[in-house]
């Protein structure tokens, strides 16, 4: 009776030891963000009206710029989306049309049907227009599973906030990992 105590003893301190161990190699759900969506992720999280990982229905350039310009508006692209991961401001599987400045359009990577993105989008202004939040850092480019950033989004973002010689394994950085940093920074 003894030895199957002293047995179960050291099976449970292995355990503990493993599960710790494991636990610590995680990184944080924080750091993660930071990672993968630079330094000022707090403030892109809080400025935002509309957070969401999506697809990109469509996209429409503006054909008569010359003739909303006449008008007094300005010339936008109009971005249809369906949201596949709410995290701010839009509900589970809203197909949601926004209608962005095409000056801003031209500052950050072009998007087309059938991308799964993660936006973080202002909140539309009085002429109801918006754009992603700090350009091209408020767009994230995701998997075709729409589920996990893209492997080259981390390269890109790698080389844009650590430098070259800083090297993150965030391989596998889930869109829900992603959402549980931001929504305690919106909470914050």
């Amino acid at each position: 009776m003894r030895a199957s105590r002293r047995i179960l003893a050291v099976v449970i301190t292995w355990l503990v030891v493993c599960l710790s161990g494991f636990a610590a190699a995680q990184p944080s759900d924080e750091v993660v963000a930071e990672r993968v969506l630079g330094p000022q992720w707090k403030q892109l999280s809080r400025r935002a009206g509309m957070i969401f990982g999506g697809t990109v229905l469509s996209v429409e350039a503006p054909n008569g710029a010359t003739d909303r310009t006449s008008t007094g508006a300005p010339p936008t692209v109009q971005l249809r989306f369906r949201v596949d991961q709410p995290i701010a401001g839009v509900e589970p599987g809203q197909v949601l049309t926004i209608h962005e400045w095409s000056g801003a359009w031209s500052m950050h990577r072009p998007m087309s049907s059938g991308q799964h993105v993660l936006l973080f989008l202002y909140p539309p202004s009085r002429l109801g227009l918006t754009s992603p939040v700090a350009g091209p850092l408020g767009q994230i480019a995701l998997d075709s599973s729409g589920m996990y950033v893209a492997k080259n989004e981390l390269r890109v973002r790698q080389v844009r906030f650590l430098g070259p010689e800083k090297k993150i394994d965030a391989q596998g950085t889930s869109v829900v990992q992603l959402e549980r940093a931001i929504r305690r920074a919106r909470e914050e």
